[in-house]
């Protein structure tokens, strides 16, 4: 018995954090704001990234941007607390739980059409995908 014992602490040790780290490592919140008229095509390709697409319409350049949306710094140090706290007073049962669901919370892809002007700034913005709906 004594054995089962030291396996179950020895595993549960092994195996706390998991869902801590794994809520603390998600993807950050990017600034959706910034596909606002008159922003500089800089600014959003260091928040987004490159564009998937880019194309030519009536000399202005029309860019798809796909990108995870994630969680605000706050959002992932509470639920990194959360955990770490269920793990504790669960004696780490809580990981069995909390692990499949920092796996599933990943954030949400999401899509927009960005047409930049001749200047390189944003004429329009259209929110092509938005993973929040389901």
């Amino acid at each position: 018995m004594k054995q089962l014992v030291l396996k179950f602490v020895l595993c549960a040790i092994f195996l706390s954090g998991c869902s801590v780290v794994m809520a603390a490592k998600q993807p950050g919140k990017k600034d959706t704001a910034l596909f606002a008229k008159g922003m500089p095509r800089s600014v959003i390709i260091a928040e987004f990234g490159e564009p998937i697409d880019v194309h030519k319409k009536d000399s202005k350049s029309v860019e798809i941007f796909k990108f995870v949306q994630g969680y605000s710094t706050g959002v992932k140090v509470g639920r990194s607390i959360f955990h770490g706290v269920a793990d504790i007073f669960t004696l780490f049962l809580w990981e069995i739980a909390a692990t499949p669901i920092e796996g599933m919370a990943e954030g949400s892809q999401m899509a927009y059409e960005v047409t930049f002007d001749a200047d390189h700034k944003v004429e329009t913005a259209k929110l092509l995908k938005d993973g929040n709906s389901r």
